[in-house]
């Protein structure tokens, strides 16, 4: 932030503070002498030759600082510092000690800035030694070996004077063989903040504590009725156990007077643990098992923000200025972000049962332009977490100003102060870094609340995902401030209604002017545009469904996923991610299909076609349309035009079939595709294309078999009457000779060829092995229809 806060304001009591002032500097007038003095000493090794000592040099000895308590002393109170020093040169040093030394003080949160960039800087100047009386002394310190100390002294030894932010040093000072004097080898610069009274205006602080994790759950889910959820891997477990991030962002944040801000994607993947559910194990799941632990940390959560102020992100977190910047020209991207709002009250207020705030819009590390201000608030959202380093402040003001400011359209962007809200980043994993942060940001706060006597309230919002180291070093230095003289909580909800400082700047800048290292990490508009497409597909396939919120909820969700903030810096990730999804929902469209068909024959002007329709998903489809369309209609018509259409529908784990009608015109292969269509016309599915061959049966071919037929039928009566005539005379001929007419019996006489005999019938002679069958004869004179499986070219049905 532009602060020509660099420059100290009116402070409560000048004449008290002139006087103070002038005291320290005639006191300390012999020890500024000795000052001058301490460089030239080590100036030049003892064999007369320069110091190899360059600027910034920290010294051969390293101090660190690993405990400074109280953090914010006051009258009466005894502060104990305690850390190690560590020899990292080649030489023993001897006769050595550590000292305490208080400076001057620092007037300027830039100064303060200045001695953190540089604390373990001998070039730089050095205060002297308080009492010898609080030393701790080392008669060797070997290289490579780390020496503790521990020191403690009355806070009024240490002659702090009136309020204000002190410089507070710990040095190491002995000698070397090669430099066989006493001179400072090692020192650690930080901060004392001392205001023992009461201020006399406060400064009202809001901090966010956030709870945000990176995306946890998978598109996917059991086809079971409870519909089991699906996690990407086991790490939401590790980061809510004992010991995990989460758990010690809740563990410290419900001791402390916070605004929890909460992404409701977190809220919902903790609570589907809670129950059944299945983590990704290669291309299998297997059962999760941290049920117990997802239900101690939400019921600790619900504890925790039982009586606090809770700020709800919508879902998943989503990346403003990548949709912003790479996303508003892709159709139906601001449509994922009011889904994404639409679902925080029902998510947040079912799982945690408290009412969230949901006006309130953080882009990342709240870098604001005028396209982020817009996008952010197009949701519904009328507040913007901006940050001062973005917001910066261009009318010379000598102080911060409060973090409201009316930027326009009736927004109000509440402004983070960027000092306070980046100290707690990077590596704080060894205790003497935490300690040093926590006591710049301590000094940071006082020196903000000591530039002008007016009261204003001020915002810190850490970054969204802190480590636990850096979770833990935030929540002790809240607790200093939360109990400290110059500060009182307040929520964000008040701090955004505060009235605006009417000097503070309310300018948005534009989009040139958003941080490229920033930039380089969003999401690129590739993503917005594959984000589209899945959701194009998605409703495609929502229509045909008869319980469409199976797929709805969980493919909604999982596209909200897509858009989040804990993809910046992780594109292979990210793009993992929306493949993942859009290669799921492809597989279940895919679940409802037409059946291949192989060639079809036509035998005959007109037959039926039957098109099979296969459902393998759990529920009911339908309707649908199934259209069937010849692509040469001279040749083979559908129902007596080029296509047409039928309904279906078709229960789930099951198929259906459709027929439809057709007439040939020629012989011939015609080309057939079967396409289904949603209600509202929209294709579903790939089309099946199949031939189908017409072998009508022609005029002069049925003339042809017909005369064969009369001609059989006249030659069969001709022979019978034939045989009739030859029967009657052989019965006159037998009457005229006077013999008797032979006895039928069972059996006529065994024939010449050793064969059973019978009668002929019309004669009652034997019967001739030439003598045609009659009509009597069981032997059929026609096939029976073949119940076998047609071969590969489909039959129809007529």
């Amino acid at each position: 932030m532009a602060e020509a806060a660099d420059f100290q304001g009116t402070s409560p009591s000048p004449a008290r503070r002139w006087v103070r002032r002038t005291t320290a500097l005639l006191a300390g007038a012999p020890l500024l002498a000795g000052l001058v003095q301490l460089p030239a000493a080590g100036a030049a090794h003892a064999d007369g030759k320069p110091s190899a000592r360059a600027d910034g040099d920290s010294g051969p000895v390293a101090v660190a600082v690993d405990s400074l308590t109280p953090s914010a002393p006051t009258d009466g109170d005894t502060v104990t510092v305690s850390g190690t020093v560590t020899n990292n040169g080649k030489q023993a040093v001897t006769d050595a000690h550590v000292g305490l030394r208080v400076g001057p003080e620092v007037d300027t949160r830039s100064s303060v800035d200045s001695i953190a960039k540089d604390s373990d800087d001998l070039q730089g100047s050095i205060a002297p030694e308080i009492e010898n009386k609080y030393t701790e002394k080392f008669s060797k310190l070997v290289p490579g070996v780390a020496e503790h100390f521990n020191i403690s002294v009355p806070a009024d030894d240490l002659n702090l004077g009136e309020d204000g932010v002190y410089e507070f040093a710990v040095s190491l000072s002995g000698q070397t063989s090669a430099q066989p004097w006493e001179q400072i080898l090692g020192i650690q610069r930080t901060f004392l903040p001392w205001q023992p009274g009461g201020a006399d205006t406060k400064t009202k602080t809001t901090a966010l504590w956030p709870l945000i994790s990176t995306t946890h759950m998978a598109a996917e889910t059991g086809p079971n009725e409870e519909q089991t959820p699906v996690l990407l891997n086991d790490d939401l477990a590790k980061e809510i156990s004992p010991g995990g991030r989460l758990n010690q962002m809740l563990t410290l944040g419900k001791d402390l007077d916070v605004t929890w801000v909460v992404d409701p994607d977190l809220l919902a993947s903790v609570d589907a643990m809670t129950g059944s559910y299945r983590v990704r194990d290669g291309e299998n799941t297997v059962a999760g098992t941290h049920q117990d632990v997802a239900k101690q940390w939400l019921a600790d959560l619900q504890d925790a923000v039982a009586d606090k102020e809770v700020v709800a992100l919508p879902f998943a977190d989503p990346d403003l200025a990548s949709l912003a910047h790479n996303g508003t020209n892709v159709t139906g991207s601001l449509s994922q972000l009011k889904s994404a709002t639409d679902v925080i009250e029902d998510t947040v207020g079912t799982i945690l049962h408290v009412k969230p705030s949901t006006e309130f819009a953080w882009p990342v590390d709240g870098a604001v332009d005028r396209s982020i201000v817009k996008v952010a608030t197009s949701a519904g959202a009328d507040k913007v977490i901006a940050r001062s380093d973005s917001l910066q402040e261009s009318n010379g003001l000598s102080y911060t100003p409060s973090a409201a400011r009316p930027v326009g359209g009736g927004t109000t962007a509440v402004v983070a102060d960027a000092r306070l809200s980046t100290a707690f980043e990077g590596d704080l994993t060894k205790a003497s870094s935490s300690t040093l942060a926590v006591q710049r940001f301590l000094a940071q706060s006082l020196g903000l609340g000591l530039q002008t006597g007016k009261q204003r309230s001020v915002v810190i919002a850490p970054q969204r995902m802190p480590s636990g180291s850096q979770a833990r070093a935030m929540a002790e230095a809240l607790r200093a401030l939360q109990g400290s003289t110059w500060s009182e909580s307040q929520k964000l909800g008040a701090a955004a209604a505060a009235k605006p400082d009417p000097d503070a700047t309310t300018k948005v800048p534009g989009t040139s002017s958003y941080p490229s290292e920033l930039r380089k990490n969003e999401l690129p508009r590739s993503a917005f545009e594959e984000i589209a497409r899945t959701q194009g597909t998605l409703d495609n396939f929502q229509v045909v469904l008869s319980n469409p919120s199976r797929v709805v909820t969980p493919f909604g969700r999982a596209l909200n996923r897509e858009m989040s903030v804990s993809w910046r810096g992780r594109a292979t990730e990210a793009e993992s991610f929306r493949d993942g999804v859009k290669r799921y929902l492809d597989g279940l469209t895919g679940r409802v299909r037409l059946i291949d068909k192989s060639e079809t024959k036509l035998s005959g002007r007109s037959a039926t076609i039957p098109v099979t329709v296969q459902n393998n998903l759990v529920q009911d489809v339908g309707p649908l349309v199934l259209r069937l369309t010849s692509t040469n209609p001279t040749r083979l018509e559908i129902d007596g035009d080029r296509y047409e259409e039928q309904p279906i529908s078709v229960s789930g784990g099951h198929s259906q079939s459709v027929k439809f009608p057709t007439s040939a015109n020629a012989n011939g292969r015609a080309t057939v595709i079967a396409q289904l269509y949603t209600m509202d016309g929209r294709k579903y599915g790939e089309p099946v294309t199949f031939d189908v061959k017409v072998t009508e049966i022609t005029a002069t071919v049925m003339l042809v078999i017909g005369g064969g037929v009369l001609l059989l039928v006249l030659a069969g009566f001709r022979m019978y009457t034939q045989r009739k005539r030859a029967a009657a005379r052989d019965a006159e001929k037998n009457r005229a000779d006077g013999s008797e007419e032979p006895q039928d019996t069972e059996d006529g006489p065994e024939n010449p060829d050793g064969t059973e005999g019978r009668l002929n019938k019309e004669s009652g002679a034997p019967a001739r092995a030439g003598d045609p069958e009659q009509p009597s004869d069981p032997t059929p004179n026609a096939a029976t229809e073949s119940t076998d499986p047609s071969g590969t070219g489909e039959r129809v049905d007529r």
